[in-house]
This record gives structure tokens, C-alpha cells and sequence, in this order.
């Protein structure tokens, strides 16, 4: 190939029944690091997957949820098909979504929503209307995935199995360090008080050094309750987060807090952020660690 030639962009075409689960899709394909958007009208595909292309240097690979919602311009979305496999860079692909009749009407009426394409107001009726307008797309379709027994868990392994690149990490652990005076963080997932560990604060020589220092690390990391918690806390992380992968989640946000967030939380966080580094990608941050100390 070409040393000039820019590598190939995998373009996913997600569609299907409605309430067959594309919003559980893009979703996923989001975690996998697609660039999503949905409700992209058929006619701007090609344009839109230009400019994506033209802008980035190394282009992502990119997944597009198209369906009914599109209105008139869905039907030019077979053409749009054709096109894109004629491009030299781009790998299409559609993912058709579906599920039995019953299945899907149950899911109207669990949601209170009213089907698109039913103007008698009977979820049944769209339902049957929806299926003659996708039966040819469903037949262009390199992957169709029947949700009627999945549930959102069991869609997202299979979208991550099937489109995850060989050996990539799609698990992230955000290991974070903060203090409980400046508030706790509202996004993490286990938060863990280290505020009984012996502070060093109230070492004169330690007081304006930080978790991030070798002094400071190894005065936290010597005491009993410390490695008393670091043994707990690693069986807990190594049971744990195998169970979160399974239940599909792709992140998991650990929060260490003590009273100023500069000593003990930063020392337990640069800790387990290394511990956990051999298997996951993991991201450390240190929310006040440049606060400044009183």
C-alpha cells in the first residue's frame, strides 16, 4: 500500500427496528471510541464522513445511527451504502437491530412511547409498516442482532466483542485523590475515607510536601493500618472489577479522600493507580493536590 494513503476508517451503520436497542448501540460503540451521532439523515453521510476524514489526520472510526426518524431521505439510504463501498479508505458496515413483534410492542408499552409510523395509534400497526420499509436494508446487513432476549448488558458485550480492536483496553480505572473540606466528587463510583491513617500534616517536614513525594509516601505506606488496608483494598479492587467488566460498565472512578487531599489520598491513589496499571488502563488524578495548605 501506498506509504501516502491514508488507513481505511470503519464506518458502522446502525439501524433497525425501533425499540430493538440503538440507543443501548451507539452507545457502546461510543465506550469503543467511535465517533457517534445519530439521527444522521442518509444524503449527509457521505459529506459528513468527508470532512471527518479530511480533518483528521489519523480519522476515527466512526458509527451513525439511521433509521425511520430520517423521514423521507431513510430511502436513499441503500444508495448512500453503495457509495461508501466504492470508497478506497472507507469499510462500511450495518448493524441491523431487531426483535419479535410481541417484544417490541411490549417495550411501547412499558415506555408509554408511540411507535413512528403508527397513525392508528396501534404499536402492531407501525411495527408492520416498519418492516416492509427495512426489509431490503436488513438484507444489506452484514450483522444482524436479534435483542428480543438480550438484555442492555448482554448487547454491549456483544457490540464490544464484536468491534473492539484485537487487545484493546476498553476498561478505564480513574483512580482519584481529593479532600473531604474542599467536597466530595460527584462522579465517583467507591469513595474510600483514609482520614484514621496517621497524618502527615502534623510533621513539620512534611506539611508543605505532598503524597507525590517520597517522604510523604513512605511515611503513610509504613504504618500497620496501611497495609492492612492496602491488603484488603487490592481484594477488593481484584474481585470487584472483573465483576464491573462482566456487567458491561467501561469505567469505574475510585475516589481516595483525606482531610486536605495532599497527603494520605495521594499517597493511596499513586499506590493503587500503579497496582492496577498491569491490567487496566488506568488514569490518576489529584483533584487538590495545588490547594493550598493551612
Amino acid at each position: 500500500m501506498d506509504s501516502t494513503q491514508k488507513p481505511e476508517t470503519e464506518v458502522v451503520i446502525i439501524t433497525g427496528m425501533s425499540g430493538a436497542g440503538k440507543t443501548v448501540a451507539i452507545q457502546s460503540f461510543e465506550d469503543l471510541g467511535y465517533y457517534c451521532i445519530d439521527n444522521l439523515p442518509p444524503e449527509l453521510l457521505s459529506t459528513f464522513i468527508k470532512l471527518m476524514i479530511d480533518s483528521n489526520k489519523q480519522p476515527r472510526n466512526i458509527a451513525a445511527v439511521m433509521d425511520l426518524r430520517g423521514g423521507e431521505m431513510f430511502h436513499s439510504l441503500v444508495e448512500s451504502v453503495n457509495q461508501l463501498q466504492e470508497a478506497t479508505t472507507i469499510t462500511p458496515k450495518v448493524l441491523f437491530l431487531d426483535a419479535k413483534d410481541e417484544v417490541l410492542v411490549r417495550r411501547y408499552k412499558e415506555t408509554r412511547r408511540s411507535h413512528p409510523l403508527a397513525d392508528s395509534g396501534l404499536p402492531l400497526d407501525g411495527i408492520k409498516k416498519e418492516r416492509e420499509l427495512l426489509s431490503e436494508l436488513r438484507g444489506r446487513a452484514q450483522f444482524i442482532y436479534n435483542t428480543s432476549t438480550m438484555k442492555p448488558r448482554q448487547l454491549r458485550e456483544k457490540i464490544q466483542d464484536e468491534f473492539s480492536s484485537k487487545g484493546s483496553k476498553v476498561f478505564t480505572v480513574n483512580i482519584m485523590s481529593f479532600g473531604f473540606k474542599h467536597g466530595i466528587p460527584i462522579d465517583a463510583d467507591l469513595v474510600f475515607d483514609v482520614r484514621f491513617l496517621p497524618n502527615p500534616f502534623y510533621i513539620e517536614e512534611l506539611k508543605p510536601k505532598s503524597g507525590l513525594d517520597e517522604e510523604v509516601s513512605s511515611y503513610v505506606l509504613k504504618w500497620a493500618d496501611t497495609k492492612t488496608l492496602i491488603e484488603k483494598l487490592t481484594d477488593l479492587f481484584l474481585f470487584m472489577i472483573p465483576q464491573y467488566k462482566r456487567e458491561g460498565k467501561t469505567q469505574l472512578i475510585i475516589a481516595f479522600g483525606c482531610t486536605g487531599g495532599q497527603h494520605r489520598s495521594v499517597t493511596l491513589a499513586e499506590y493503587f493507580g500503579k497496582l492496577l496499571k498491569a491490567d487496566d488502563k488506568t488514569v490518576i488524578t489529584h483533584r487538590d493536590v495545588t490547594i493550598r495548605k493551612e
